[in-house]
Parts: structure tokens; C-alpha cells; sequence
């Protein structure tokens, strides 16, 4: 009870006019950042950061928090329109997503992500307020046994997620976990397959895989239909970006049903959110 009187009193205390602009001047470039693939939510605070050096603490922590969540929205939006995750936990949206915005159904799309987005997060943050005792001891009983079983449900969730072409699934798995292997290794120090290159040392980054693949995957696939009749029709005109009643009576429970997925894997320390967003995508 303590810990919740604490919490109230510091978001009482955050809300001012000077708070709020740049919570929404925070998330709008937040959004923008996490457009542009390859970026994502760590680049861009890291990109912001100087805006924060002049505030006050609550001022600057606002900020952080407002580009980090618009960072993670934002990289749907690519996914969505170009078929190119703005990060690791955007690959899910390309699934569904650019379907949608291939066969005229982009406003939609993007509308349900929105929404999505904004159930989640608020779910989770009301959630962390109130449990954020218990929730913080949970995530310290996690030793390398639970994150054991942990990695192996989710790689057991990727391969699932690709039932029509399992064995295109298995062998995309293997090829992610023999990237992983490049660079150091955490455990005994050895360096493994960098040939030399010093760079490689600390590893190849999800972000860059995930751009190869599926960034330049759709420029090949792209130039290949150009001159043909099978070349994928990108929608340029957009009507109301909003959904109808029907279509969000068909996604609320899948945006609540989800949530608690996301929220528990999130507090693990090291799981993230590519590893939710692939379980909760299975589920």
C-alpha cells in the first residue's frame, strides 16, 4: 500500500503543462523514430537524449518514457505499409499487417494496431502500479533453468507460427540460432566465428537480421513483379484511419487475452519484447 501512495504522489506531482507538451512532443518523435527501420526504441532514446539535459528530472523521465512507448508503436507502421519491421518486436505486424495494406485494408490495420497498442500499455502500466512489489520479486526467481524453458517455448512458438511450411520454419530457426552464436560467448569468453573481424565480436543484431531479411527480401521480390502483372499493389490513397464496430468486437479479446503475456515476459530481466510478441502472436 505504501509502494502505491509512492507511485500516485509522483504522477500526481508529473502532472504539469511543461509535462504534457513533451509527453506528446516525446511520443510523436518517438513515433517517427520508430518508423524508419533499423531504429527502433534504443537508438532513439539514444538519438534524444540530449533534449533531456536541461530538465527537470520528472520532466526528462516523461520525455524517455514518451519516446520509448512511441518508438515501440512506431515500428509498426512500417511494418505494415513496406513489409520491413522497424524492430525486432514489429516482425509480427508484417504477418497480418501487410496483407491487409496490400489488399486495400492499410486504414484498418493500422487503426487495430493503434488501438492495440493503447490497451496494452495501458493495461500493463495500471498493472505495474498496483503489483509492482510482487511482480519485481517474481522477475528475481528466474534462474538460467526458467530462462531455459523459457527461449525453448519461444523458439517452440516461432516454428509453430510457420504450421503451412514447417520445415521453411525449423530451418529459419537454426539459421537465427547459428547467427547468435557469432561473437563473444557470455559464458566462457571464447570468441566464436568472427574470422578476424573485430567488429563481430559483439555480436550480429536482431535489428540487422530482421532488415536483411525482410527489407531486402521485399526489394527482390519487388524488382522481380515489376514488370509483371503479379507486382503488389501499394495503396498511396488513405480514408479514415479508424475501424468499424464489428471489427473491433472480433480484436478486443485478443488485445486483452494478450496482455498479461506481454507483461510478464517484459518484467523478466533479458527476455524483451520480440520474444513476447512472437508468443503472444502464437497464442
Amino acid at each position: 500500500m505504501e509502494t502505491i501512495n509512492l507511485l500516485l504522489s509522483g504522477f500526481a506531482n508529473a502532472l504539469t503543462p511543461l509535462n504534457f507538451v513533451w509527453l506528446f512532443a516525446g511520443s510523436a518523435l518517438g513515433t517517427v523514430l520508430g518508423m524508419l527501420p533499423g531504429l527502433g526504441p534504443t537508438t532513439g532514446i539514444a538519438l534524444l537524449m540530449p533534449l533531456t539535459f536541461t530538465m527537470a528530472p520528472d520532466t526528462a523521465l516523461v520525455t524517455m518514457c514518451a519516446i520509448y512507448y512511441g518508438a515501440m508503436f512506431g515500428g509498426s507502421r512500417s511494418s505494415i505499409l513496406l513489409n520491413i519491421p522497424g524492430d525486432g518486436a514489429s516482425v509480427t505486424s508484417c504477418f497480418d499487417g501487410y496483407p491487409m495494406s496490400t489488399s486495400g485494408h492499410a486504414e484498418e490495420a493500422l487503426a487495430i494496431s493503434a488501438i492495440a497498442s493503447f490497451i496494452g500499455g495501458l493495461i500493463a502500466t495500471i498493472a505495474f502500479v498496483a503489483i509492482a512489489v510482487p511482480v519485481a520479486r517474481f522477475a528475481l526467481k528466474f534462474g538460467p533453468p526458467e530462462y531455459f524453458m523459457l527461449m525453448c517455448f519461444a523458439l517452440a512458438a516461432t516454428a509453430a507460427i510457420s504450421k503451412e511450411a514447417m520445415l521453411k520454419g525449423l530451418l529459419s530457426m537454426c539459421l537465427g540460432l547459428m547467427i547468435a552464436t557469432v561473437g563473444i560467448d557470455p559464458q566462457s569468453g571464447a570468441i566464436r566465428f568472427t574470422f578476424g573481424v573485430t567488429a563481430l565480436q559483439t555480436g550480429i543484431d536482431f535489428v540487422v537480421v530482421i532488415i536483411g531479411v525482410y527489407g531486402l527480401g521485399e526489394v527482390f521480390h519487388n524488382m522481380d513483379h515489376i514488370r509483371s502483372d503479379t507486382a503488389v499493389k501499394v495503396q498511396s490513397k488513405f480514408g479514415r484511419i479508424w475501424v468499424s464496430m464489428a471489427q473491433f468486437k472480433r480484436c478486443w479479446w485478443p488485445m486483452i487475452r494478450q496482455t498479461p503475456i506481454g507483461f510478464i515476459i517484459g518484467v523478466l530481466p533479458g527476455a524483451g519484447a520480440t520474444i513476447a510478441a512472437l508468443m503472444a502472436y502464437n497464442n
